[in-house]
């Protein structure tokens, strides 16, 4: 079995300094990327998050504040790491949910434009509740007849992400082996952002998904309440998420130039 692209796919995994989107760093990442042609190229980089390395995250994925002290920051790889996925769709295990919005957190803090508008995104692990309901360590064994040794390390867990998916395919003759269905069978919502802060409603328009506007267009309360988007801005929400905000703002100001 071999995935139908039209375009490369990375498969990536982070292993971070804890599990908030906003706050949280990189430690260490690795990308799989597969080309239309079946060719693959796999890189690995351990990451300097340049903050503390608490205790229970080192105790899951083994990485401690010694074994990073001297590797690059995500700043000094975040060119090459950008180059390497620019222009592919993207794959992880729980990766709609957290991987990406924290990639795109520290690709943003390092100056690196990025967003999803000409890309989709295959969450493995959302096809796998959906057919199964397991772990990644479950789900390898289940799909793929494996033991998945190192577990909690990037690189093995991007592999075994892969390994899951082809499996999936193989299992599942409903799944179209096709990266934009994999990609609308594997979201759990039409959002806007990454965090899912903004979702689209019934008519595709832009809503808040949470606090006093929850369910409101987000153009609406803008025009109502400009307050409110500089404090989401001055707030502790994800980059991405105030980048998409600033966007509807800019489009909504040009489209209506007098409101």
């Amino acid at each position: 079995m071999a995935l139908n692209l039209t375009k490369p796919i990375c498969f990536f995994d982070l292993e971070t300094t804890g599990t908030n989107i906003a706050t949280d760093r990189i430690v260490e990442i690795s990308i799989l990327k597969v080309y239309p042609n079946g060719n693959k190229e796999s890189r690995t980089w351990l990451v300097n998050p340049e903050v503390p390395i608490p205790e229970e995250a080192s105790a899951i994925h083994g990485i401690t504040d010694e074994k990073v002290a001297g590797e690059p920051t995500f700043k000094v790889l975040s060119s090459e790491i950008h180059q390497m996925i620019r222009g592919c769709d993207l794959a992880g295990f729980n990766s709609n949910r957290f991987d990406i919005p924290l990639l795109a957190e520290e690709l943003l803090r390092a100056g690196m434009n990025f967003d999803m508008k000409s890309a989709v995104a295959v969450d493995v692990q959302t096809i796998f509740h959906k057919m199964e309901k397991r772990t990644l360590e479950a789900a390898y064994k289940f799909y793929c007849d494996k033991d998945l040794s190192n577990a909690h390390s990037a690189q093995a867990d991007t592999e075994a992400t892969y390994e899951v998916l082809l499996a999936q395919l193989e299992r599942y003759p409903e799944l179209e082996n096709n990266i934009k269905a994999l990609a609308a069978f594997s979201s759990h919502k039409d959002t806007v952002d990454f965090a899912g802060f903004i979702l689209r409603d019934e008519n595709g328009d832009p809503i808040f998904s949470f606090g006093k506007h929850k369910g409101r267009k987000v153009t609406e309360v803008l025009q109502q309440e400009p307050g409110y988007f500089g404090w989401i801005l001055n707030a502790d929400f994800p980059l991405y998420t105030k980048k998409v905000l600033t966007q509807i703002k800019l489009e909504s100001f040009n489209e209506n130039p007098g409101a």
